[in-house]
């Protein structure tokens, strides 16, 4: 039957119950909603704890609390749900880790594909680099010394290659290209094929390779220098004495007199810019330019021909 009395009827001892007993169902209300939302108790007290303010049952009876039944009861719920989450947890867990040591595993087996992709393109190179000739570096200046030297028509001997002018330790190399054969690149659509100076009187043909064959044929153009009109330097060659005395009165060439070097297609306008004396083995005047010259190279002095003249022309218009 209720107890219907009021508060004021209650004892001290009973009104503390009540309030425990209310406690107790409050915590009891915060354990089902953490229960609900899937979460533990945080740090409030357990109800285990008010359990010892209930009345004790006479020995060999049960509790009879109803908080008490209460309690124990969502306890055994609780543990339950804690069980089947935290297996269900593990599952997880397992699926996580399996797919992440997939993912290591896809990982490696890309990364040593790629790696042996790389070892076998390597191979393939050197091997492929292995049958490739090593490159000689071929210069444009072959000689030793410069073209057209002989010695005069009027020595015992007659005109014939000078070999004295060359350096001692060089004369085996010398000799060795005037032995062996002249090769001879035909001659392309821009590659010089004459030669004219207003004034001293030369119209003369140009002929590839400056050697003792080719310079009985006229002017000789020094094999691998730059073609007419183009940024470089066109060697020509030409002997004073024998020959035609193609460039005998080279050294008469003033600055501003006109050269004409003639191709296929056309003819290019050089001016005489200077001329200077040079000693035979003084090759670098036959060297490449920045901007496009023609450079005249002939014996010096006039039967004697100790030395070289070079008349450097400079381009005018094409």
């Amino acid at each position: 039957m209720p107890d219907r009395r009021s508060v004021d009827d209650l004892t001290i001892e009973e009104l503390e119950h009540i309030l425990r007993i209310r406690k107790r169902d409050a915590r009891m209300d915060r354990l089902r909603r953490f229960e609900e939302v899937g979460l533990r108790p945080g740090d409030g007290t357990s109800p285990v704890e008010d359990v010892a303010d209930e009345p004790k049952a006479k020995e060999g009876e049960e509790p009879t609390s109803i908080a008490y039944e209460s309690f124990v009861h969502g306890a055994n719920a609780r543990g339950r749900s804690w069980r089947d989450r935290t297996l269900r947890d593990n599952l997880l867990l397992a699926v996580e880790l399996l797919a992440a040591a997939g993912l290591v595993a896809i990982m490696a087996y890309a990364a040593a594909s790629l790696r042996n992709l790389n070892q076998e393109a390597a191979s393939a190179q050197a091997e492929a680099l292995s049958n490739v000739p090593t490159p000689t570096a071929t210069p444009i200046i072959t000689t030793v010394v410069l073209p057209g030297g002989h010695t005069p028509p009027t020595d015992p001997g007659g005109a014939q290659p000078n070999y004295e002018e060359v350096p001692q330790y060089l004369r085996p190399l010398v000799e060795q290209q005037f032995a062996g054969p002249v090769i001879v690149p035909t001659p392309g659509p821009s590659g010089a094929i004459s030669l004219r100076i207003p004034a001293l009187g030369i119209n003369a043909p140009i002929v590839q390779g400056d050697g003792w064959e080719q310079l009985k044929k006229g002017v000789g153009q020094h094999i691998g220098t730059a073609d007419p009109g183009q940024v470089g330097n066109v060697v020509l060659s030409a002997h004073n004495d024998i020959y035609g005395e193609i460039f005998r009165h080279l050294d008469e060439l003033q600055p501003g007199d006109d050269i004409f070097i003639g191709t296929l297609s056309q003819e290019y306008h050089y001016q005489v810019a200077y001329h200077h004396v040079v000693l035979p083995t003084q090759v670098d005047v036959m060297g490449p330019t920045a901007e496009p010259v023609v450079s005249l190279i002939s014996c010096y002095p006039f039967l004697v021909n100790s030395d070289r003249i070079v008349v450097l022309g400079e381009l005018v218009s094409p």
